[in-house]
């Protein structure tokens, strides 16, 4: 299932409740008392549905990127990931040789790859 499959239940349920309220406007009782129940069933089975699940520390501290080369566009490219949940951590991907590094806390101020050697990047002051 989807992560946000409690908020789809919701706009669907309200959705159809409204839609059911124009279709009775327009005549259709039927059709509307059909659309709106089924909007209420919606509605009360995303009001039941329990609050997704949080990542573990553990979750967290093992994600990594992908590891794969990135495709130069004038020049080399890299790609910082910062976790937002403690452990703080970056992952940083070299672009031209496709390796991933994990640097504990949040993105450095310079940083050359250990593999190739290349400087990524250097922050001025």
């Amino acid at each position: 299932m989807t992560r946000l499959t409690k908020e789809n239940f919701l706009l669907t349920g309200l959705i159809c409740i409204v839609f059911g309220a124009f279709l009775t406007v327009g005549g259709l009782g039927p059709m509307a008392a059909t659309v709106g129940l089924f909007g209420i069933a919606f509605f009360l089975v995303g009001m039941t549905m329990g609050r997704r699940h949080e990542l573990s520390p553990a979750e967290v501290a093992a994600w990594s990127p992908e590891q794969a080369q990135l495709p130069d566009a004038g020049r080399f490219m890299f790609r910082v990931d910062v976790t937002l949940d403690e452990p703080v951590q970056s992952s940083i991907l070299c672009g031209p040789c496709g390796h991933i590094e994990v640097v504990p806390g949040h993105r450095p101020s310079e940083f050359t790859c250990s593999s190739c050697g290349r400087q990524l990047w250097e922050e001025e002051e």
